[in-house]
Order: structure tokens, then sequence, then C-alpha cells
């Protein structure tokens, strides 16, 4: 009861918010890849528009509106709602510099999620990411198909004269051209997108100095981009999704280009540091899905050194857990020296990497990421490269923060440092 208030509060508020100042909105959704494209595009158009987007973890359909107003969660304190609450009705009246676009991711944990938001979120460029074989957050739903299903709904949702941005490496995503009324932009390695990747090289040889090359064509148009401490070949779909919603907004390739020099990836998303005994690890903490994970397992595969990677249980994988933990484990034989398992979930991990050929005595397991910090920090040598990824009820973060060479800086680096999750 309680709830649906609140919901139905943000959603007339927000309403009156877009009513009143009418900005653009870009919406992107998919299974994985939504914030890293999402931080992407605001990395492009920032510097041309006045831009907002979702911070912290915002994309539901409490964290859109609020990101609509411009406001802080209440979290479980009356008080501070009725201050959102008022902040955002004055703010319908008078709001100094209300942001020009605004880039919304869009998650959907069960069917009808996209469909409430886009009931009062009217997008005129929708962006699909992917769906994958997979999905994360698949819990509540019967399958990939299901999900794509889902996540159609925004693009659904678009007149004619808006923009479907979908990646055509995905077939279910490109499958989705017959569903909108949208104009369509397909971005990917495929031969058939309109904006095109190719000459891409991965640069991991020197991790110091790690990044990644390629170029784009755009109707014959192309230009070389080099970007540092990008890792994977998976990182560069949410840059090209980036440059095309650019494209969209009518900037040149030049102008984006140079604009996604300020890009960053957001914490938790592959992010390479310096870790104790002079050594590295990948911090893919924020999240995880079959696909991200096997990804994140190739990355550390080319990288020199010894490997090891602490793997966190993925959740909310329904039917799919089994199977989808086997295949990480699968991969992970080939691709690491040391694999640490954290949860009751990766226990299917250890046993198909032991499967596959993997010694038992190299395959630790642990119920906390507490415990398996302690005991790594003590396995760690010079040279080695550590990658650590598990769901986010897992907090491998704690895994990074032990290992990493500057802890003193983890609020900066590392996902869920604020005070709720620390005290969680």
């Amino acid at each position: 009861m309680i709830r649906d208030l609140l919901l139905f509060i943000l959603k007339i508020l927000a309403q009156a918010t877009l009513w009143r100042y009418n900005p653009v909105i870009v919406g992107v959704t998919g299974s994985v890849g939504k914030t890293s494209s999402k931080e992407a595009i605001f990395a492009v158009l920032k510097n041309k528009f006045n831009v907002r987007r979702n911070q912290k973890n915002y994309n539901n359909e409490i964290g859109v509106p609020l990101t609509i107003l411009g406001q802080e969660t209440g979290g479980r304190s009356f008080l501070h709602w009725l201050k959102v609450f008022l902040a955002g009705f004055f703010g319908i009246f008078y709001t100094r510099k209300y942001p020009e676009v605004l880039v919304l991711e869009m998650g959907a944990d069960r069917i009808g999620d996209i469909a409430y938001l886009v009931s009062f979120v009217h997008c005129r460029v929708g962006v699909i990411t992917a769906i994958g074989e997979i999905p994360v957050h698949v819990e509540f739903f019967q399958g990939a198909g299901q999900v794509a299903q889902e996540k159609s709904t925004l693009i659904k949702s678009l007149d004619k004269d808006g923009w479907a941005v979908l990646n055509f490496d995905d077939e279910r995503v490109k499958a989705m051209i017959a569903k909108t009324k949208a104009k369509i932009f397909g971005y990917g390695f495929s031969e058939e997108a309109d904006l095109r990747v190719f000459n891409l090289e991965q640069h991991l040889e020197n991790l110091e100095e790690a990044f990644i090359s390629f170029k784009v064509d755009y109707r014959g148009s192309n230009v070389p981009i080099r970007l540092k401490k990008i890792l994977g070949e998976h990182q560069i779909c949410p840059i090209l999704a980036a440059i095309a919603v650019g494209l969209t907004f009518k900037m040149n390739l030049v102008e984006i280009s140079k604009a996604l020099q300020d890009y960053r990836l957001p914490p938790g998303r592959l992010r390479l540091f310096g870790a104790i005994k002079n050594s590295w690890v990948i911090d893919d903490t924020y999240n995880s899905s079959p696909s991200s994970a096997l990804a994140a397992l190739e990355v550390l595969f080319k990288t020199k050194g010894r490997k090891i990677a602490a793997l966190g249980d993925m959740l909310e994988l329904g039917a799919f857990t089994e199977e989808a933990h086997r295949q990480v484990g699968a991969k992970a034989a080939k691709c690491v020296d040391l694999l640490l398992i954290v949860g009751e979930r990766s226990i299917f991990v250890a046993d198909q990497a032991e499967k596959e050929g993997m010694a038992e005595d190299k395959i630790l397991h642990f119920a906390s990421s507490e415990e398996a910090a302690r005991i790594l920090q003590d396995l760690m040598r010079e040279g080695d490269v550590v990658l650590v990824k598990g769901s986010q009820s897992m907090r491998m973060e704690k895994i990074v923060k032990e290992i990493m060479a500057e802890p003193e800086r983890a609020k900066e680096l590392l996902v869920r440092q604020d005070k709720e999750w620390l005290e969680g």
C-alpha cells in the first residue's frame, strides 16, 4: 500500500516535470551492457548538450522518476521522502537549467517493468544492448525469448520519427526491427550494421599501458579510435551504441571520437587496478551473467602472468542456474591457473572445471567474499593478474578492496561504497 502510494506520487511528479521541461530522452535497456552504454552515451553527448543520466542503480520504477526529478532516494525515512516530494513539486515550476537530454537506463526484473516506465517516459531514442542466450535477471522469465519480448517494449513505444538503436550482433535484438515504427540504426561487427567496427586490436601485453584500438565506419566515413584501460572485445558494443546515439543527434564521427576520450568504464566493470605484491586486479564486481563472465575470463586469458579468478555466484538465473555456472566452469578450466569460488551455486563452476581437467588443488571454495579475500592475499605473488567477478549480492568488491594497492581510494574506484551498502 505504502509502496504503491510512493510509486504513484513519483510517477505524477515525473510526468509533470517532463511535460514542463520537455527534454529529449534516450532510453537504454537490455540484459547486459546497459550501464556501460548509458555512461558511454553520456560521455558522447555531455560536451554538446546539458545531459543528465541515472546515478547508482536508479534504473527501476523508483530510480527512473528520481533521476527525472534530480533527487536522491528517501530510503526508509518518511521525512526524507517528504523532502523529495516537495523538491520535486517545486521543481516543476522552477529548476535552474533543467537538462536538455536525459539518458535513462531502464531495468526489468519482471514482465511489465518496461511497459510501466514507458507509460510516462516518452523516449525519442531507444537503445537495446544485448540479450544473450542466458540473460541476467531471467529468474522471473521463461527464457531469453521472453526477456527479449519485455525489452522490446521500449522500442515499440517509439514514434515514427524516433530512433531504435539496435545491437545487430545479437540476433534477438536484431529481430526487433519488426517491432517498431521508428527509424532503425544498427550497430556492431555485423556487415549489415549501419555503424560497423573493424580492425579491432586489444593491447594487454603491458597492463600499465593497456588500451584498445579500432575503426568505425558509417556510410563510407571512418575514424580510428583508441581508448585507454578498456579491456575486452565486449566493451566495444557500449561504445558503438554511444557513437550511434551521437549520430542520431547529428554529431559527426570526429567530435564523437574526441568526446569518447573522456569515457571511463563505470566502477565494477572490467576496471584495472594495481594490486598488492606488484600484481594486478581486474575488477568486474558490479554484477555477473553467463555472457559477461565468459567474456571477462577471455580477457584474463589474454593477459601475461599467472592468472587467478575469484568468481562468485551468478544470481537470478532460475532454471538456468546449473547450466550457466557449468559454462563458466568449463571456460575457467581453460583460462586460469588458480580458481577461487564463492557461494553455493558456484559449486557447479568448480565441479565442471575439475571435469574439464583442472587440478582439484587449484580450486578453492569459500562461503563468503571476506573469507576468500583473506586467503587470496596470502596466495598472490608478484606478476599475478586476478579477475574478481560475481553478482551484486555476493559483494565481491570486498575482495578487490583487500587486494588493491590503494585501498584508501576504494570509495572513489569501487562499487557499493556508500553508507547503505557498507553497513548492509
